[in-house]
């Protein structure tokens, strides 16, 4: 019998699953509600809220805006998103997610105190997420961003180092890189470590990786734009090479599906368990004969 299995780790994290029902119950409210962003890097979520109402806006656009209602989404933002919606009268929905906001003033409390202009704070982290901006913002763009360990040589190490990180980043790779910049520390400098990893995101890679050797075919579903879901594809296709991404329900090969195979279906925190859902009904439509059992979660 074939047998097809819904992660029950995967899905939407807490912050993500927090600004999607904030988003929900202020549409239930009427009236016009902006999102300053995408809500969650899944393009087929946003449609669904866009059709709901949600429309959803660029910083550009934000800045033009009065006496309207914007949400913020879980990623979090810089102090220059408040200041302007204080000016131009914007009433803000903070959905931001609790531990970016807590990472927010670790930083801001670092650079604040920083014992002279020549201490850098490092993020490690990828240039030009919408988390990574907000946490940019509270060191007034001073801060250095590291994308790889590679990126450590821009650093000066004969002065102090404070190393935070995006909080959707590998522990390992994290973890990796602060013991690299220690090594290198001059005499005289020092180096602290924070460890800004969010649990519920890092925790997922062993979760993942097992749950990947214990299926024949692994269907991993995640939106286009998702830094999380490109990780822990990466993971599934480690101990599973026989691992695919799709961005649709829909974008399901049929020649995968072959008769007598266990199927794994899992996706990234920007991922609403509906999705999954919608992906195993589409192989039983492709497959009806293959009387799939779900697993029970």
């Amino acid at each position: 019998m074939n047998k097809i299995e819904i992660d029950r780790q995967s899905g939407t994290c807490f912050g993500v699953a927090k600004a999607i029902t904030r988003a929900e119950e202020e549409l239930q409210k009427g009236g016009t509600l902006y999102c300053l962003g995408d809500i969650v890097h899944n393009s087929i979520e946003v449609e669904r809220l866009e059709k709901m109402g949600l429309i959803t806006i660029d910083h550009e656009q934000f800045r033009q805006l009065k006496n309207v209602r914007v949400l913020l989404r879980a990623h979090g933002e810089p102090p220059s998103t408040y200041q302007i919606a204080k000016e131009n009268n914007i009433e803000l929905i903070d959905a931001s997610c609790p531990v970016v906001l807590g990472l927010q003033k670790k930083i801001k409390k670092k650079f604040n105190n920083r014992p002279n202009d020549t201490a850098q704070i490092v993020i490690f982290g990828k240039k030009g997420h919408a988390e990574v901006n907000g946490l940019l913002g509270q060191t007034e763009e001073s801060a250095i961003v590291i994308e790889s360990k590679e990126e450590i040589e821009r650093l000066d190490f004969s002065k102090d180092i404070s190393l935070f990180s995006q909080t959707t980043k590998p522990l390992d790779g994290f973890q990796e890189i602060g013991e690299m910049i220690k090594t290198r520390m001059k005499e005289g400098a020092t180096f602290n470590f924070y460890d800004s990893i969010c649990r519920q995101v890092s925790n997922r890679v062993p979760n993942i990786q097992e749950f990947a050797e214990n299926h024949d075919l692994i269907l991993f579903i995640a939106g286009e734009k998702s830094s999380n879901g490109k990780v822990l594809f990466a993971e599934c296709k480690k101990k599973n090479p026989n691992s695919h991404f799709i961005h649709t329900p829909e974008e399901i090969d049929p020649s995968l599906l072959r008769d007598n195979i266990s199927i794994g279906i899992c996706g990234a925190t920007s991922t609403p368990m509906w999705q999954m859902e919608a992906v195993a009904d589409n192989i039983a439509k492709l497959k009806p004969q293959m009387h799939i059992e779900k697993a029970a979660f």
